[in-house]
């Protein structure tokens, strides 16, 4: 396998990437039972002279590199996460488009279930740091992700603090979480909900929280009310959270 590809799982996952970028699917493998649910797949696949095959279990283990692999792995193309620009800022302002801020979160499952549930509520962008925490879409986060990752763009920026300045000079509510001592999440969303501005969140790492760079640079700090009988919500969970206060309310 070239640096340039990676395995990607799951046939919600294979078939949302066939439905947005067909071109990017260099090979395909499936068990026996998938491969009778994939036939138009395959059919593309042929057309353009690329390879798919139906091999036995041990083999497409090998080749996802993973047991969970759902009976079907696509091998592709991995492209470079792009930069957002200024323009692009711009455009998202004017649109009032939603954005989930991930700040050194570190765990591929969490960046998965983050991007399923940002796809559900209509995301189209998640922004990660330049940072050797961070996790990057890979196999376990599309497999997680159930498709998710395909309906959205991951983009890269080198400061994470840096480019939440921009939104913030750009029109947007740029809204951090912490365990203690914030603004309930509910009295926050209903302000938000009704001035109509723009809203980004930001989601710290599952250890350390966001950095003290990027907390200071929020508009806006929340914190989701619990029994107190543990300290925090896990991070996807709690994104799934403020994505539904502030994204899926507002509907």
């Amino acid at each position: 396998m070239s640096p340039k590809e990676s395995p990607i799982c799951g046939l919600a996952t294979v078939k949302a990437r066939f439905e947005r970028e067909p071109a990017s699917i260099k090979r395909l493998f499936f068990d026996l039972p998938t491969g009778k649910k994939v036939g138009a797949l395959c059919k593309a696949l042929a057309v353009s002279r690329r390879v798919y095959r139906q091999v036995e279990p041990a083999e497409l283990e090998k080749i996802a590199g993973t047991i969970h692999h759902g009976g079907i792995v696509a091998i592709v193309e991995q492209k470079a996460l792009r930069t957002p620009r200024a323009q692009n800022l711009q455009n998202w302002a004017k649109a009032r488009a939603p954005l989930v801020l991930l700040d050194r979160i570190g765990n591929a499952h969490n960046l998965g279930a983050i991007a399923r549930t940002a796809a559900f509520f209509g995301v189209k962008h998640i922004i990660v740091p330049e940072h050797p925490q961070q996790a990057l879409p890979g196999e376990a986060a599309h497999r997680v992700a159930e498709g998710g990752l395909e309906q959205l763009e991951v983009l890269s920026v080198k400061s994470l603090a840096f480019f939440c300045r921009e939104l913030t000079a750009g029109g947007y509510e740029v809204v951090g979480t912490a365990v203690r001592g914030a603004v309930p999440l509910s009295r926050v969303a209903e302000e938000l909900n009704s001035s109509r501005k723009p809203v980004a969140i930001v989601m710290g790492n599952e250890e350390h929280g966001m950095a003290a760079e990027v907390a200071k640079t929020c508009t806006r700090l929340v914190t989701i009310p619990g029994s107190g009988r543990v300290e925090s919500l896990n991070v996807s969970v709690a994104a799934a959270v403020l994505m539904w206060e502030l994204f899926g309310r507002c509907r």
